[in-house]
């Protein structure tokens, strides 16, 4: 599973550079290596993953990568949780395809 979580509240992004950024204030626990878990449809954790470092996008927000691997197939639904952040839910031809997740904004 892939994809990727934008932080679209510019309040709270550092840019550090013209290519990486990073998150501050109530968005500070999205950063590089934040965990991402997946669980099936009974919250049970099946998989775990990782946010990479942020990118700066100027028209978007602080952009962060994720790959979960070796994500178990067979589910009907799966959950993803970006640090503490809710899970959100999705179908097995939802997470087939890379995700794009935006937080605040």
């Amino acid at each position: 599973m892939s994809g990727t979580v934008t932080v679209a509240d510019f309040s709270a992004v550092t840019t550090m550079d013209e290519v990486r950024c990073s998150t501050r204030g109530g968005y500070s626990d999205i950063q590089e290596g934040a965990q991402v878990v997946v669980t099936d449809a009974s919250s049970t954790t099946i998989a775990l993953g990782r946010l990479a470092y942020g990118s700066w996008d100027r028209h978007n927000g602080c952009v962060f990568l994720f790959n979960v691997p070796d994500v178990p197939g067979g589910h009907r639904f799966y959950g993803v949780e970006v640090s503490h952040r809710g899970r959100l839910q999705y179908t097995a031809e939802q997470v087939a395809q890379p995700l794009a997740l935006t937080i605040g904004g």
